[in-house]
């Protein structure tokens, strides 16, 4: 078996918030004791068989989790060193002692067997001290877990069957492995980890009501908006209540909230669905074009204007308007949007008669109106117009149960999008985005997971650092060969913290070239191996290709302009 040592490193302790971590795996130390209740209460109440079962798919998720770390872990390790992570993981996790005795495998050909034996294995022991010895082995959970993992790191399934069990008089537990087309009963050892029939229908009709709950949810043309909070739901109910009327909305809400999403959907749930809907940016906008881009022009209205041209009342008449960024209109255009408002009339720059139009407006701002009203830049007469009915878009650090649904759903378009299959969020990834605090709200969030996408090989989980490159662990401990906790990333002695000092000042070394050096080396000796040269450095493959990034954007300054670097 290979050493243990890079797998203890994954495993963090973060005295900071109390929690543990396997890589980017959130992780639980239960008292076994717990575990054996569970059991039994299972087994008490739906039966051997059944329990028997939803214990083995439990074990075979976790399998399959931390199969995900094993070619992750070892690139360029041996198969069979890379495929001891699950074994020597299973151990450090305290659930049994996991010794293979037989691999022989051959991908190609779809040949596999693999003998494991297995010491304290802790379901025998449970089920023994609750039951007592068993004619049949008792391993449920674990086996589970060895048949996920093996299927996951294969890729193809496989499945282990328990040859003997201590729950049973042996002295130790002994399992083996193949792919499932190769035991003779395989298709029937495959139907322990399908979902029981009762399972399946009550997903089925969990399925049927996600489906009629999406038909009452606002959708536009990027489906419907998502969300579970309290003030998201709220926004969300004033939305429906106004959709069938034609009641002009002013939506209020930090920028990246999402306005233009609720715009779109108030107009898609709305009688006029069928027709034109037309946002307008004022902000984006030079103030000289926006009467003549918002209420059209006529010809030789003003100099360049050699056509008449339709603004964007008439592109949506019949249909919706959306104003975002209301409070930048200045004070001319603001006028004659109150007239619209009032008389549905509006005259084109330079022209002489009204044009009717029928357009429901939606108004969208991120600022206090009444302060802006207050201070001269707004109309007050068209704030009492357009506050008709107000809704508030929550910021999204106001709705945190939110945000992994918007990610996983936000992954899944980006995925499609960029032809990338993503695993999905390691723990740790979705801890951090829940603590965030979001300035740049839903748009900024959109980003992250855009780039954290790209940035994470295929097949394999976004984790932390790849959505927020200079994210820190804080205080960690780690355990050490013997099982105790230690300090992550001990201070160096102060005898040699002393000498690096002095050999930064003698050579005129800023931290920041030392930091380069250090990292170039370390590139160097793995032989541009960048996943082995940031385990030697203590840290994950994109921390080390951000900041060998930041290096050749120093370089590339340094070329481009000497001087200024001197």
């Amino acid at each position: 078996m290979p050493s243990d040592d890079d797998l203890r490193r994954l495993i963090r302790f973060s005295t900071d918030d109390g929690l543990i971590w396997l890589a980017g795996q959130r992780m639980l130390l239960l008292h076994s004791a717990s575990l054996s209740a569970l059991r039994r209460e299972m087994l008490n109440t739906v039966g051997a068989g059944h329990a028997r079962r939803m214990l083995m798919r439990g074990g075979y998720a976790s399998g399959e989790r931390d199969a995900l770390l094993a070619r992750q872990i070892r690139p360029d390790a041996s198969l069979f060193d890379m495929f001891a992570v699950g074994p020597q993981l299973h151990g450090l996790e305290g659930a049994v002692r996991a010794m293979p005795e037989v691999f022989e495998v051959d991908e190609q050909a779809g040949r596999l067997r693999c003998v494991v034996r297995w010491d304290h294995s802790w379901e025998a022991e449970a089920h023994m001290r609750e039951w007592g010895p068993q004619k049949d082995p008792a391993c449920w959970m674990l086996l589970g877990y060895a048949s996920g993992y093996a299927s996951a790191f294969f890729r193809r399934r496989a499945i282990f069957k328990e040859l003997q069990c201590a729950a049973s008089g042996h002295a130790y537990c002994r399992i083996e492995g193949r792919f499932v087309h190769e035991w003779p009963d395989g298709e029937m050892l495959a139907r322990d980890y399908a979902p029981e029939s009762m399972l399946v229908r009550l997903d089925e009709l969990q399925s049927q009501v996600e489906a009629l709950r999406t038909r009452l949810q606002p959708i536009d043309r990027q489906g419907p908006l998502l969300g579970q909070s309290r003030a998201f739901e709220k926004a969300v109910g004033l939305l429906q209540k106004a959709a069938p009327t034609q009641v002009t909305v002013l939506l209020t809400g930090e920028t990246g909230v999402g306005k233009e999403r609720f715009a779109s959907a108030l107009h898609a749930m709305s009688p006029r669905a069928d027709k034109p809907f037309v946002a307008v940016n004022c902000a984006a906008l030079p103030s000289e074009l926006i009467e003549s881009e918002l209420f059209g022009a006529e010809k030789g209205a003003f100099t360049g204007a050699t056509a008449t041209r339709i603004g964007r009342f008439e592109r949506a008449n019949g249909g919706t308007l959306m104003l975002d960024e209301l409070g930048e209109l200045p004070l001319a255009a603001q006028a004659k949007l109150l007239r619209v408002l009032q008389t549905g009339e509006l005259e084109r720059l330079g022209g002489a008669r009204p044009i009717k139009v029928d357009v429901r407006v939606i108004a969208a701002t991120n600022v206090d109106l009444e302060k802006a009203v207050e201070a001269g830049g707004f109309r007050r007469d068209l704030l009492y117009r357009l506050n008709v009915y107000p809704i508030h878009i929550p910021a999204l650090r106001e709705r945190v149960v939110d945000i992994e649904l918007l990610a996983m759903h936000m992954l899944q378009k980006f995925s499609a999008l960029h032809g990338r299959s993503i695993a999905g969020f390691t723990d740790r990834a979705l801890a951090a985005l829940r603590g965030h605090r979001w300035p740049g709200n839903v748009r900024e969030l959109e980003n992250l997971v855009e780039r954290g996408l790209i940035l994470t090989p295929a097949g394999e989980l976004i984790d932390v650092d790849a959505l927020f490159p200079q994210w820190s662990e804080g205080s960690q401990s780690g355990v050490d060969e013997q099982g105790f906790l230690t300090r992550q990333q001990a201070a160096l002695p102060a005898r040699q913290t002393a000498g690096i000092f002095d050999a930064m000042q003698s050579q005129g070394l800023s931290l920041e070239a030392l930091e380069d050096s250090l990292l170039q080396e370390a590139v160097r000796r793995a032989s541009g191996n960048l996943a082995a040269a940031a385990r030697a450095l203590g840290m994950t493959r994109p921390q080390l290709s951000y900041r060998l990034s930041r290096i050749r954007e120093r370089d590339q300054d340094l070329r481009r302009d000497p001087e200024n670097h001197e």
